[in-house]
């Protein structure tokens, strides 16, 4: 780094008054946890993340005995762990300072932090790209700038059963461990896989499934019952995403055509009688059951808001993550006969609560945008920052958000837009943004900035852009290409330099960029340059604030300061904020001075503060 950066302002407090500063920041650090996964042949045996230490860790709970004990104990933290299907190891991904690359480890369910050993020793390093422990043989995939390798462990010995430059990964093994499944996108559309399925005795392929050009097959998990070799995947034959059960054996297929709006997800009963259906629709998911021999669809009747994981216990038990814009999330357990109760809770006090959103739906040049709207207390116009979604094939949700319950706090409305390329929407609307992606997503961004203007919401001299990863990338874009409608703008992690980005980025990614922009930058260097930040760096006019951490395969930090060299040229007003950790921080009071960061810097923007 040559240039001097101007850095951000760390607050030592966001607000004056105790309460509301010991409120804001008590949501972040009130402990959190995932739902609990357990080991299939050894149920009393689960793991799950959480945030109790202060950073994102993986714990190990016996159910028989009650104990719950933390697992990893790293400086960035750990998102990414399985159990053995007997219950006797935790494996648990390993990379460094948070940079994504790395390597699988392993250690006994009932060991400390420390214990940890390589889980597969003759496979190389690299982004994980699957992963099926069974109790003969391990499948994992591993991708690298070389592309995609995917292996076998069995009887001690490894070997590479699939390679290929394009992106692939294991799906999943058969419980008999008798077939593989992998994705693939050989056909060369990352963003719209094929499913090849394959014989572990020799590797030979044993069926293939395409459904052609722009329709994806995502397979999700085989049954859980041995001898049984459906496959349940989604499929995208209707224009959205819907559930497909194949039968490999058979070679026949079933389309489950529910009557739901929106798209949906599923996973197995134990039995592999029934699948638990996650629906999501406007913003907003719930539970189902769904018999497979009757074709009866029944509601577990969740309230409106987030389901943020699910699973079915072997008695039937349904237990689930729940939260909602002003509700903090809870672990529930309903059981086959519909009592529901609290299933855990980490030890200390719960987040505070935050104010519900509403829906806003507003004509665009591409269709209906559907919008999130959360105020804070008040009439008249407010300050407003437009919080856009990462992703880009991801989408906001009526969910608890400690970082939205900031904003609000500190006076802002918040708007959040599932713009073209959100997921929910059916597939016409995720792929809109295909050969001109970020001008298309902030065409629907501009619409909804509109809507919030003339609806008295937004004051139109106080409006914020802000995001982080995708969302980054349209915040950065957004002020260069609509300088005239943001006030101020906050870029996290962002794709600053696109050319500089595909340069250093994964290949996961790359591959995922060649099918987004129809190549290259090589193939389409004219797509890239008019779909880059960089290339209107002249014309931002708003404060822009940017975040960046020095280990992420992402958005690497290369291309984010050839962005900021630009800002430094022309002498604009930026501040830029730099941390050791990857695409993000697991670590709470890291996410917490970030956060202090950002506000600050709006209400500073703003001449609010």
């Amino acid at each position: 780094m040559s240039t001097q950066y101007p850095p951000a302002q760390v607050p030592e407090r966001l607000f004056d008054d105790e309460a509301a500063e010991a409120r804001w920041r008590a949501r972040f650090g009130a402990p959190r946890m995932s739902v609990p996964e357990w080991a299939i042949d050894a149920p009393d045996a689960n793991i799950y993340v959480s945030n109790s230490s202060g950073v994102w860790e993986v714990y190990a709970w016996d159910r028989a005995t009650g104990t719950h004990r933390r697992v990893t104990d790293r400086p960035n933290g750990t998102l990414h762990a399985v159990p053995s299907p007997d219950g006797r190891w935790i494996w648990w991904f390993n990379d460094t300072d948070g940079d994504e690359f790395g390597s699988w480890v392993r250690q006994p369910f009932e060991a400390e932090a420390g214990a940890a050993t390589p889980a597969i020793p003759d496979v190389h390093d690299g982004y994980p790209a699957g992963l099926d422990i069974g109790h003969r043989m391990v499948v994992v995939g591993v991708s690298t700038d070389e592309g995609s390798e995917l292996f076998a462990h069995t009887g001690g010995e490894t070997k590479t059963f699939y390679r290929h430059p394009d992106d692939a990964g294991v799906a999943g093994l058969s419980r008999d461990e008798t077939l593989v499944a992998i994705s693939h996108s050989e056909h060369g559309d990352s963003r719209h896989p094929a499913v090849r399925v394959l014989r572990t005795e020799d590797f030979a392929a044993v069926a293939d499934k395409w459904d052609g050009e722009g329709k994806g097959l995502t397979p999700l998990e085989f049954s859980p019952v041995s001898g049984d070799q459906r496959l349940l995947l989604l499929h995208e034959r209707r224009g959205r995403e819907e559930l497909l059960v194949w039968d490999v054996a058979a070679d026949t297929e079933t389309e489950l055509d529910l009557d739901l709006p929106g798209e949906v997800s599923a996973g197995w009963y134990p039995r592999a009688d029934a699948l638990l259906v996650v629906h999501f629709h406007q913003g907003r998911s719930s539970l189902y059951r769904y018999d497979l021999s009757t074709g009866e669809l029944s509601s577990l009747d969740t309230p409106p808001g987030r389901i943020g994981g699910a699973g079915v216990r072997p008695d039937g038990t349904v237990e689930y993550s729940w939260s909602n814009a002003a509700k903090p999330p809870v672990i529930r357990a309903r059981t086959a006969d519909g009592d529901e109760r609290v299933l855990l809770a980490p030890p200390g006090e719960r987040a505070p609560e935050s104010v519900p959103l509403v829906d806003a739906f507003v004509e665009g040049v591409g269709g209906r945008i559907h919008a999130l709207v959360s105020r804070p207390a008040g009439t008249g116009p407010v300050p407003t920052v437009f919080a856009l979604h990462g992703g880009p094939h991801a989408a906001d949700e009526d969910r608890f958000s400690a970082y939205r319950a900031a904003w609000l706090d500190a006076g802002f409305a918040v708007v959040e837009v599932n713009y073209r390329g959100s997921t929910g929407y059916g597939s016409a609307w995720r792929d809109a943004i295909e050969g001109r992606p970020g001008l298309t997503e902030l065409e629907d961004v501009a619409a909804v900035h509109d809507w919030a203007v003339e609806s008295g919401l937004a004051d139109p001299a106080k409006c914020v852009v802000s995001g982080a990863s995708w969302g980054g990338y349209l915040t950065l874009l957004a002020l260069g290409t609509q300088p005239s409608r943001w006030a101020a703008g906050v870029a996290g992690v962002p794709v600053a330099d696109y050319v500089a980005a595909y340069e250093d980025e994964m290949e996961q990614l790359r591959s995922f960029d060649r099918a987004l922009f129809g190549g290259s930058p090589e193939d389409v260097p004219a797509v890239y340059r008019e779909c880059s930040p960089i290339t209107y760096v002249d014309a931002v006019a708003a404060p822009v604030l940017v975040l960046a951490g020095d280990n992420d395969p992402r958005c690497p930090i290369r291309q984010i300061e050839n962005y900021l060299d630009k800002l430094a040229a022309r002498a604009a007003p930026y501040e830029f904020y730099r941390y050791d950790a990857g695409h993000g921080s697991l670590v709470i009071a890291e996410t917490v001075k970030q956060t202090a960061i950002e506000v600050h810097f709006a209400l500073r923007a703003l001449g609010l503060r």
